[in-house]
């Protein structure tokens, strides 16, 4: 079982910055591909951001290109999102999400992903 832990987020004006940590435990996610998904109040659960298992694919939502950055630490077992020009409609409740063992390549849909965190909330105000 691979425990995820998210941190970092908070209440942050628009067109500031914040950075997503996701902490893994129980295993290494070496191999796995990671991702980063968000929920609006009312809203479904939506796919932000993942990266491929040493980092160098990566797919994002097209409202967040060119702002958010996904990156990965595996000798740290550590996922980050690196958010900016952070805009209102990006607050939500964000999760990190594991695939599994040897998925290598980044995935879009929710249902590719077998381990959750809890959840950071981000506000951005406007």
């Amino acid at each position: 079982q691979v425990q995820l832990v998210e941190s970092g987020g908070g209440l942050v004006q628009a067109g500031g910055s914040l950075r997503l940590s996701c902490a893994a435990s129980g295993r290494t996610i070496s191999s796995y591909a990671m991702g980063w998904f968000r929920q609006a109040p009312g809203k479904e659960r939506e796919f932000v951001a993942a990266g491929s298992w040493d980092g160098t694919n990566t797919l994002y939502t097209d409202s967040v290109k060119g702002r958010f950055t996904i990156s990965r630490d595996n000798a740290k077992n550590t996922v980050a999102l690196q958010m900016n020009s952070l805009k209102p409609e990006d607050t939500a409740v964000y999760y990190c999400a594991a695939a599994g063992r040897n998925t290598f390549l980044p995935k879009r849909g929710p249902s590719d992903y077998n381990y959750w965190g809890q959840g950071t909330r981000v506000t951005v105000s406007s």
